[in-house]
């Protein structure tokens, strides 16, 4: 299985960045939904400084609109985090599924509604204290992310810390 991480107009590029480098730890592709409240091509620095050096290695593919991104997907498999979920985003559950795509909305207004109500069964939201509105977007990515990567039994990611081997070895 394949997860897909997807950035409805992400408005901030340290978030994106930050997350380019969690897709890169997940093996995921990043999709990002135009338009972007940065320039993709001019925030260099803040993706390399973000990102880590990780810009060259995430797999990303932009669209210049919702309508273009759902082309071609099962939208049976396109979940959308948002605060006004209907379920618990530990509720998706990933069996039988070939890809999945975590649909995240932009920071300061998160994901249309006209967009929500079309799917409004596949909402889902991360609980949290009722004195918070939201958590970072790069947060949240990370969270659900990575449960979904669980549930897949970390398929595909390293269980043992690949660059320093020797690391627990007895000198």
């Amino acid at each position: 299985m394949k997860i897909n991480i997807v950035l409805f107009q992400p408005e901030i590029p340290q978030n994106t960045a930050n997350i380019m480098r969690t897709c890169v730890g997940l093996n995921a592709t990043l999709h990002l939904i135009k338009p972007y409240g940065f320039d993709l091509n001019l925030s260099e620095r803040v993706f390399k400084r973000n990102a880590t050096n990780y810009v060259k290695e995430v797999e990303l593919i932009e669209y210049d609109s919702f309508d273009h991104f759902l082309e071609g997907k099962d939208q049976n498999n396109v979940f959308f985090l948002t605060r006004y979920g209907k379920k618990i985003y530990s509720d998706i559950a990933l069996e039988e599924k070939s890809e999945v795509y975590y649909v995240f909305g932009r920071e300061s207004s998160g994901i249309d509604k006209d967009i929500l109500d079309k799917f409004e069964n596949q909402t889902f939201r991360i609980p949290m204290y009722n004195k918070m509105r939201s958590l970072n977007l790069a947060n949240c990515v990370a969270l659900v992310g990575y449960d979904g990567s669980r549930q897949m039994n970390f398929e595909g990611l390293e269980n043992e810390e690949p660059h320093k081997i020797n690391f627990w070895e007895k000198e």
